[in-house]
């Protein structure tokens, strides 16, 4: 059970490395302006996307799943537990919110300007805070 625990930690950082990057870059290139920028952009966007926050994503649910089956009773009567799993579900529909500004980047079509990026990016900072705090203390935020 360790293992799997720890699986799902290394896969909880990854996922939030790649949710912290990806509206950075987003920031940068609604602020680039050169043709060579925008394509450097797009290139980063794809492989971060698909490389490492898709496969993080993907390996958080199964591992938190595996881990939370160990002990299922006390997980599935924990008020703290829905309440981080309605925080994952939201952060689920951020990193598809990502993936439809990256596509919007990627056939160059309007997207919102670097401001909206920079708060885009915080989203996932207070999200992260909660779900440590209900992880760790156990109790509602």
């Amino acid at each position: 059970m360790l293992w799997v625990k720890a699986l799902h930690i290394v896969s909880v950082i990854c996922w939030f490395a790649a949710l912290f990057y990806l509206p950075r870059l987003f920031v940068y290139h609604a602020m680039s302006e050169d043709t060579i920028s925008k394509e450097r952009f797009k290139t980063m966007e794809r492989k971060l996307y698909r490389g490492i926050a898709t496969p993080s994503m993907i390996a958080t649910i199964i591992f938190g799943g595996w881990t939370a089956s160990y002990a299922w009773d006390y997980y599935s009567g924990s008020t703290w537990f829905w309440i981080k799993m309605a925080l994952v579900v939201l952060l689920i529909g951020y990193h598809h919110m990502c993936a439809k500004y990256m596509r919007a980047f990627r056939d160059d079509k309007a997207v919102p300007g670097h401001v909206f990026f920079r708060w885009f990016n915080e989203f996932p900072v207070l999200l992260l805070i909660a779900v440590v705090i209900l992880a760790v203390v156990k109790q509602p935020v």
